[in-house]
């Protein structure tokens, strides 16, 4: 197809995948007779791709370029993993303060409680630990009980990911799911939150 029909087919404009063309984003189509270009089904995946990981995943042109530069690697689907975790992690908290010790502490403590291993060098120690800093500041630090309750959830949602990219056979498309669902999992998890605490505040009257 051409670059109109892959704009027409995506909703995406020409200038826009032509600039994702530039940056390295989107493999460039195939020259064909004068100043033709065509592109075929696994640009509109890529694209669609990209603009899940740009508009829901709300990542960086720069976070976005590395985790599909993991992906085109071929990389071990744990490096490939913790790609995707670094990148959207740097977007999701720029400019944050470095957490204290304390709360470096109590981050750890969530995680022993939990008995997680391999954790250490993860990035989402130090979100923990940067949000536990921030209850703080704000006036309401939070309990041991409020702490280890989240990580019961986030638990139950990692084992949820894991099942999901388990039952591809195909390595890439499993590779890729994992990624997907690391980017835009966070938001699905965002938007059942609101609708969840909307509904326990009604269920208990909370006035």
């Amino acid at each position: 197809m051409l670059i109109s029909a892959l704009a027409d087919v995506s909703g995406t404009p020409a200038a826009t995948i032509k600039y994702y063309v530039r940056e390295g984003l989107l493999p460039a189509g195939t020259r064909e007779g004068g100043n033709r270009t065509s592109y075929d089904d696994s640009h509109l995946h890529r694209l669609r791709l990209i603009r899940a990981l740009l508009e829901v995943g709300k990542l960086s042109i720069g976070s976005v370029s590395a985790v599909l530069e993991a992906l085109d690697d071929e990389r071990p689907i744990a490096e490939t993993f913790e790609t995707a975790q670094n990148a959207l992690s740097r977007d999701a908290v720029p400019g944050v303060s470095e957490p204290g010790a304390e709360s470096y502490e109590r981050a750890d403590g969530v995680i022993e409680r939990a008995g997680w291993a391999h954790c250490g060098d993860n990035v989402g120690r130090r979100i923990v630990a940067q949000t536990i800093d921030a209850f703080a500041k704000a006036g309401h630090p939070l309990t041991d009980d409020y702490l280890d309750r989240y990580a019961e959830a986030a638990a139950t949602v990692a084992s949820a990911d894991l099942d999901a990219v388990g039952a591809i056979a195909d390595r890439a498309d499993r590779t890729e799911l994992m990624v997907v669902g690391t980017v835009l999992g966070d938001t699905l998890s965002l938007g059942l939150r609101r609708i969840a605490q909307a509904h326990r505040t009604a269920e208990r009257n909370l006035r």
